[in-house]
């Protein structure tokens, strides 16, 4: 069988300073079936709210395209994200088709509601990973936050359905807002805990301008740390890898793994080796970005490989971003790209 992977650089990728180019976002819808507050609250994205039309949208054929251009770069882990990624028909025929890359870890963050039908699919497509948001363990918190007439038990049934299908370790993401959903935190932990899942508190972020955002809100992760470790006592583990971005701390008693990511108050712009490309095909250096480098004209007008290579090289070696490390500096009233429109 012929090797697929495209040509691959003499050397790492770095930015301007310094950093390697490992891991590619890409969303492929910017469509939601929850409206959660802190991402894609209903009065901005309520009726009325123009939505990307099909045809603005990158075709899979594009995005399999573009991804074995950032392959030959550099880039080991490709992320699928929404919006909603699963309300993307057919998928898991991009899961698929991005399995011709070798070394290529595969992973997708998702609600997890319509995980029940589509698990199985994305496990055979040959999906790694998969991350499941989820911020409450009580309906009526967890609706207030996703506004949407839905319950636990139907993100809890994803979940399950995820890990029957044998993908995982499963991940779950918990935004922790202080005074909306902080008083769940030892709740999750003690729901997850034993499970084999990955459960993850993720300091609420001043992603684009509609969520709110105020520091008072904020729960630092120590805290949220200090709260655990005083019921089920925690130790602190390794990093997987340079440039993780969850903290790492397991339980004591053996009985599973929890991470925090500390966006606001521990700043880990220094090691990020993320790119962005959004749904209609726009590449964003960093999740707190005021503005997209379009890929998909020179792209659709014919651009070569090496073209299109030359493009993201240039975008990237003259990459300076650390939003969270300047945070209170000099950002305050930059109009900032929204969380649903590039994933997270």
């Amino acid at each position: 069988m012929a090797d697929t992977s495209p040509p691959r650089l003499a050397s790492q990728l770095v930015d301007h300073r310094g950093r390697p180019l490992r891991d590619l976002r890409i969303s492929v819808t910017d469509r939601c079936n929850f409206r959660c507050v802190y991402c894609m609250p209903r009065a901005v994205f309520g009726k009325g709210y123009n939505f990307l039309s099909r045809a603005e949208l990158l075709s899979f054929e594009e995005i399999v395209r573009i991804v074995g251009i950032f392959t030959g770069l550099g880039v080991r882990k490709v992320r699928i994200t929404g919006g909603e990624p699963l309300l993307r028909r057919n998928v898991d025929q991009l899961v698929r088709a991005l399995t011709q890359y070798p070394g290529l870890e595969l992973t997708l963050t998702s609600n997890g509601v319509l995980l029940p039908r589509m698990a199985e699919k994305l496990a055979a497509a040959g999906l790694h990973r998969v991350t499941v948001s989820l911020d409450a363990l009580d309906d009526a918190t967890f609706q207030q936050i996703s506004d949407v007439d839905l319950a636990v038990a139907d993100v809890l049934a994803g979940i399950d359905a995820a890990a029957k299908a044998g993908i995982g370790p499963i991940k779950i993401n918990m935004v922790v807002k202080r005074g909306l959903n902080d008083h769940q935190v030892v709740d999750m932990a003690r729901h997850f805990r034993g499970s084999s899942h990955i459960l993850r508190f993720i300091e609420f972020m001043d992603v684009g301008t509609s969520n709110g955002w105020r520091l008072d809100d904020v729960v630092p992760s120590r805290e949220i740390i200090d709260r655990i470790d005083a019921v089920f006592p925690l130790e602190t583990v390794e990093a997987n890898y340079s440039g993780e971005v969850a903290e790492r701390w397991r339980y004591r008693d053996g009985s599973g793994e929890i991470g925090v990511i500390s966006s606001v108050t521990q700043a880990f712009c220094h090691a990020c080796s993320r790119i962005r490309l959004s749904t209609e095909g726009q590449l964003f250096t960093c999740l707190f970005a005021t503005a997209g480098h379009d890929l998909r004209t020179p792209l659709r007008d014919g651009a070569s490989d090496a073209e299109l290579a030359a493009i993201i090289v240039r975008l990237w070696q003259a990459r300076e971003d650390r939003y969270s490390e300047i945070r209170r500096d000099n950002t305050h009233g930059l109009k900032r790209i929204e969380m649903s429109y590039i994933g997270g």
